[in-house]
C-alpha cells in the first residue's frame, strides 16, 4: 500500500491489523467487546535521529502497546502514528 505520507525523525505509521471477530473456540465477538489491535504493519517510517537510526522500515509487522500512538485518517483508512520507541518488536 503507498500512502504519500512521510513521518519526521523517529515516527513511524502503522496500519493496524483488523481486530480478532471469532475466539479460537469459535465463538463471534461483538463490535462492542472487540478489543483494539496490538500488531500492525509498518507503512512508512521516519530517517530516525542523528544519534539513533531507524529499526524498523516499512513492511515489518510489529507489535505495540495497546495506548500507545495516535489514530489519523488518511485517503480514508486509519492509521496509527507513533514513535519508534513504542513498538515492543518486529515479528
Amino acid at each position: 500500500m503507498s500512502v504519500n505520507f512521510k513521518p519526521l525523525a523517529d515516527r513511524v505509521l502503522i496500519e493496524p491489523a483488523p481486530a480478532e471477530v471469532k475466539t479460537a473456540s469459535g465463538i463471534y465477538i461483538p463490535d462492542t467487546a472487540k478489543e483494539k489491535p496490538l500488531k500492525g504493519t509498518v507503512i512508512a517510517a521516519g530517517e530516525g535521529k542523528n544519534d539513533e537510526p531507524m529499526t524498523v522500515k516499512v513492511g515489518d509487522s510489529v507489535l505495540y502497546g495497546q495506548y500507545s500512538g495516535t489514530e489519523i485518517k488518511l485517503d480514508g483508512k486509519t492509521f496509527l502514528i507513533m514513535r519508534e520507541s513504542d513498538i515492543y518488536g518486529i515479528f
